[in-house]
């Protein structure tokens, strides 16, 4: 019965849908305003409705129901109960559910924090929120319903795929999903805002806020990602340039220029046209990610569907989303005034060039990525992209990113000083060089490392420059100090943190050329040098486990004679699958890691182990948590809440909507 429910919630969701993508428009060409009103409750109705739904198939899985296909397909009853729960979203029809859930969520959330919003931007976005919802929701029901029963249930499931039994998959996906989904609010936005005629400097304020609630959940969710398949494939990799890789970080280049596009376009009420066109394409480029995931046309680990109908089916929705988008785009972008003007040395100015190359480097993944595809079609030929061709494109556009980054802060708006800007980075520069320089004596060879760790210590060291600026004045007490720190806005801490979070990676990127990798078999007994550590293994045996066998291999770490740590990499065999998975075991030292994998036992007794010394290594992740914390900051200043401060409103009052009577009586 809760199933059936589930069912037909979805089936509700879906008239919803169809409701508030049709109402509300027909209400706004007619200006009627008790017609634009039901968008904001069909829309919290619709997110209700896909709760139950995703809530019914949760828990057949939870109970173990035999008789959903999806639970058959994708659990077992010996699961550990986190992977059940993560199980739900482990597999395709799940994941959309879990889509589409969050892409109503997004839909309620914009329908209760916009007050402040005219009606007919209001009424409008959530229409276009509900026309992707509604075409999400009917590819569901028609290729890939979760609720599909079976006529004769088996006794036992078939089991989730060992990889994906990990607690990284109850995080990374839902919030990748969280990032990919909440640029569908900044298209809504846009297509709402082509749509009126109406873009201004209220309208990039509104679509500020969630453009980096998007951002920032793609940003903790790629960093996740990279984490998952760093410590789970065994591989002793973060980062492959595979196409479903890509897929993700392309909405995030695109998500990244929107933020500083809507910046100048509040600030400046200029970029209009660039602002609007970057809004669509980071939705479109999630679209593409999930045409990739879901059609069949590529083979990773990240893959979940193998069907060619759900594939023509996205693809109909890509070409229908992204074709009508960008044909409005052309309709309407050549009748947008041109805003307010600025000199080419300014903090615009560098905003814009700092567009220009996320951009470039954006379409350089997209071609990286989708060449392969377009040349198997149209000549059956079968090429591989990989990362010589992305670390020989993509890093060269990306490098002078990294060196205007910290003097474009210092810029003025409309019109800057790009000597002064470079005479205050001087110390920056001067104690990274020192910096790299000291890492070089320290670790030696390759030289590329060191500059890498200079250009990371000048980024890092230059994205608090302004903010010491403003805080360190001569002769202040620390008291005056203080107050000035907790005086300034939120926005400033945060851009100063996320752009820190960015020379963290760099750093952590830059040091693998320092990092070692050996390939041994040892025995019981046996050690091992690897790096400025040594290694002892202690025990080796069988353990076994409700959902798996594991060969685990015991390891002390040492220190001269004292050990620091102990790592237990271990193989397991799931009994189920009959499937056989590496387990790394890891240990975090001075902000490096120990990372190691055992093979089969051979059987002379010994162990064939790979090992890995990946100094600074764990900078790679935590600058994307400071990214996002920088990202939060920014989020919680007042002026930029999603409710939206007095100044704004101030502003938005008189841009607001005429009366809908006054209207009618006028025609």
């Amino acid at each position: 019965m809760i199933i059936e429910a589930g069912h037909y919630a979805l089936v509700l969701a879906l008239a919803l849908s169809i409701v508030q993508a049709s109402v509300p428009i027909y209400g706004y060409w007619r200006r009627q305003s008790v017609l634009m009103d039901m968008a904001q409750s069909t829309a919290l109705m619709q997110f209700v409705m896909i709760a139950l739904a995703f809530a019914a198939l949760t828990y057949a899985h939870i109970v173990s129901d035999f008789s959903l296909r999806n639970v058959v397909e994708n659990s077992h009853s010996t699961k550990p109960m986190i992977y059940k729960i993560s199980g739900v979203w482990g597999n395709h029809e799940g994941s959309m559910l879990l889509w589409v859930l969050i892409l109503s969520l997004f839909g309620a959330m914009l329908a209760v924090f916009s007050r402040q919003m005219t009606q007919s931007l209001k009424s409008l976005t959530l229409s276009i929120q509900a026309w992707i919802s509604a075409a999400f929701l009917l590819f569901i029901l028609i290729t890939s319903n979760p609720f599909e029963r079976i006529g004769m249930p088996p006794m036992e499931g078939q089991d989730l795929n060992p990889i994906l039994q990990d607690p990284g998959l109850a995080i990374h996906p839902p919030l990748l999903y969280l990032g990919y989904v909440g640029f569908s609010v900044t298209f809504s936005f846009a297509a709402a805002a082509l749509i009126s005629g109406r873009i201004d400097p209220a309208w990039a304020r509104f679509v500020r806020p969630w453009t980096l609630l998007a951002w920032i959940f793609l940003t903790l969710g790629i960093a996740m990602g990279s984490y998952w398949a760093y410590y789970t494939l065994g591989w002793g990799g973060f980062w492959f340039w595979d196409p479903v890789e890509n897929a993700s970080l392309m909405p995030w280049l695109a998500g990244t220029g929107l933020l500083h596009s809507a910046v100048v376009m509040e600030k400046r009420d200029a970029l209009k046209i660039w602002t609007i066109f970057l809004a669509i394409l980071a939705f479109s480029l999630s679209l593409l990610g999930t045409f990739l995931v879901r059609s069949g046309v590529l083979t990773s680990v990240h893959a979940f569907a193998s069907d060619p109908e759900r594939g023509v089916f996205i693809l109909l929705i890509l070409v229908f989303f992204i074709g009508g988008s960008l044909t409005l785009f052309a309709f309407r972008a050549s009748k947008l005034r041109q805003g307010g003007l600025f000199a080419p040395i300014s903090r615009e100015g560098a905003l814009i060039l700092n567009n220009l190359l996320l951009t470039t480097s954006c379409a350089t993944v997209f071609v990286g990525t989708l060449y392969p595809l377009f040349l198997e079609a149209l000549t059956g030929e079968k090429i591989s992209v990989g990362p010589p061709f992305f670390n020989l494109t993509f890093v060269p556009i990306f490098i002078p990113i990294f060196f205007l980054m910290p003097i474009g802060q210092l810029l003025a708006w409309k019109r800057g000083d790009l000597l002064a800007a470079a005479q205050r980075m001087t110390a920056a520069l001067v104690i990274a060089i020192g910096f790299g320089l000291g890492l070089a004596a320290w670790h030696g060879e390759p030289a590329l490392a060191a500059l890498g760790a200079a250009l990371a210590g000048y980024l890092i060291l230059g994205s608090f420059v302004d903010i010491f600026g403003r805080i360190f004045v001569s002769k202040a007490s620390a008291a005056q100090v203080w107050a000035r720190a907790s005086g300034l806005p939120l926005s400033a801490w945060g851009t100063a943190f996320a752009h820190a979070g960015v020379g963290l990676s760099l750093l952590g990127l830059a040091a693998t050329g320092w990092g070692v990798e050996k390939i041994v078999s040892v025995r019981l007994g046996d050690t091992m040098d690897l790096g400025p550590w040594r290694l002892a293994l202690t025990k080796i045996e069988p353990r076994p486990n409700s959902n798996f066998d594991a060969l685990v291999a015991q390891i002390q770490i040492l220190d001269g004679n004292t050990a620091v740590a102990q790592i237990e990499p271990a193989r397991r065999l799931f009994k189920t699958r009959a499937m056989t998975t590496s387990e790394a075991g890891i240990a975090t030292l001075r902000m490096g890691q120990v990372y190691v994998t055992i093979a089969e036992q051979n059987a002379d007794q010994s162990l064939d182990m790979r090992l890995y010394w990946k100094p600074y290594v764990s900078l790679i992740w935590l600058g994307g948590l400071v990214m996002a914390l920088g990202g939060f900051l920014c989020l919680a200043d007042r002026r930029l809440r999603i409710g939206l401060g007095k100044r704004a409103a101030t502003k938005i009052k008189a841009h607001s909507d005429p009366d809908p009577q006054s209207m009618a009586a006028a025609q």
